[in-house]
């Protein structure tokens, strides 16, 4: 095995090891426990990740990447606005059905618990999804709608509604609190959102 090929193997490890105890104890979440799940020392997180919260930070990315490479691959490329949100909001509802839906949702409150704890931790988190969010700002800016295209500014609101849409509904989901909240469900709220944005 190369020294590349080592290096993905524990950081996989670590990745892996830290989702199964963050999403376990939140933020008493303990470094010795992730790095013996992994079969690691401490200073492989430092070495790899610079800190407790960076592996935290990384395994946000971890999470977001495949989720948002589905999202791009969901969504036609020559769609309107509304069409794209449309496929978009189908997609996140199936999404809440698929397996490991609800660990997805307990970890995404576990990590909000831990950020809201931790100001350090709390904004290389909010920085992590903005990143992400940023893929799908690129998404939706240049869509036709009524007439126009929108905007990149337009496009960046409109992502932000739409996550918190998606967020809450897909908690209501989990919780079994939005029974009724089917494909339909979800496409109309998202469509509404849209409705409005253009330049």
């Amino acid at each position: 095995m190369t020294r590349a090929e080592a290096k993905e193997r524990n950081r996989r490890a670590l990745l892996d090891a830290a989702f199964h105890v963050v999403s376990r104890d939140g933020h008493r979440a303990a470094l010795a426990e992730i790095t013996e799940r992994a079969g690691l020392t401490t200073g492989a997180v430092y070495s790899l990740f610079g800190s407790k919260n960076g592996l935290v930070v990384a395994l946000v990315t971890d999470r977001l990447e495949p989720h948002y490479e589905e999202i791009e691959r969901a969504v036609p490329v020559g769609a309107d606005l509304l069409e794209a949100v449309d496929a978009l909001a189908r997609h996140q509802r199936r999404d809440c059905d698929a397996p490991g839906a609800r660990a997805a949702v307990a970890l995404q409150i576990t990590l909000l618990d831990m950020a809201l704890r931790d100001p350090e931790l709390g904004e290389r988190f909010a920085a992590s999804v903005r990143a992400h969010e940023e893929r799908l700002i690129a998404l939706l800016s240049g869509r036709a709608h009524r007439g126009g295209t929108v905007g990149p500014e337009r496009a960046r609101r409109l992502a932000v509604a739409l996550r918190a849409l998606f967020v809450g509904l897909g908690q209501g989901v989990a919780l079994g609190l939005a029974e009724d909240a089917d494909e339909e469900h979800w496409a109309e709220a998202a469509r509404a959102l849209a409705d409005g944005a253009h330049d």
